[in-house]
């Protein structure tokens, strides 16, 4: 799913305090902290609806597109660059915006979703989880996926072979592996375990006392 043309739209108003106890507050009112920054402007720190933040996350990917419309300033276009979120409690402490204008491209990083089941026996081993690409900011695709119906060893995906959407540009080193299927391990047979079992106490010396 990519970024349709058009930015999510945020009311956000400017963050007069700063530091922990500040950033705690914030977030005990329903706000993320951000800051903003880029193209040669000076960073601004915000205070953004945690609610909205997290419907444009679910909708969008982590690369997306908002229009920031900052109380007393107008309107900023922006691209998600960067979202904390806490580790235990799951709410977002942090984000970052980088300032973008439109038709500008970028560089991102896309998450590669894995779809399917390799054949009967095979392992999938995913080397990448994401990948680096060069897109306008109104076309970042939300993921790419790769599929591995029925892939049985020896199947590999390189980057240079994922499928791009149009004007997307691979910026990742286009050898760099994805992932690989390989043939799955045989388990220890029943007689491999039998034969490293000690033999049972006892055994021997009732032997010698006959």
């Amino acid at each position: 799913m990519a970024n349709a043309n058009q930015a999510s739209v945020i009311n956000v108003s400017l963050r007069t305090e700063s530091g922990k106890g500040a950033s705690r507050r914030a977030r005990r009112e329903g706000n993320v902290p951000a800051v903003l920054y880029g193209h040669g402007s000076t960073p601004r720190h915000l205070l953004v609806p945690a609610r909205d933040f997290a419907a444009v996350l679910r909708n969008n990917g982590l690369n997306a597109v908002v229009d920031l419309k900052i109380e007393g300033e107008g309107e900023q276009l922006a691209l998600t660059k960067q979202v904390d979120v806490h580790p235990i409690r799951n709410y977002i402490e942090h984000a970052d915006f980088v300032v973008i204008t439109r038709g500008e491209k970028v560089t991102v990083e896309v998450a590669i979703v894995v779809e399917g089941d390799a054949a009967p026996g095979n392992l999938v081993t995913q080397d990448a989880s994401v990948v680096e690409i060069e897109a306008d900011v109104l076309s970042i695709p939300e993921q790419i996926v790769v599929s591995v119906e029925d892939a049985v060893a020896g199947f590999t995906v390189t980057a240079a072979e994922l499928t791009l959407p149009e004007g997307v540009t691979l910026v990742s080193d286009p050898e760099s592996l994805i992932l690989a299927v390989n043939e799955a391990q045989k388990a220890e047979t029943e007689s491999d375990t039998d034969a490293e079992e000690p033999a049972e106490e006892g055994e021997e010396s009732s032997t010698d006392s006959e």
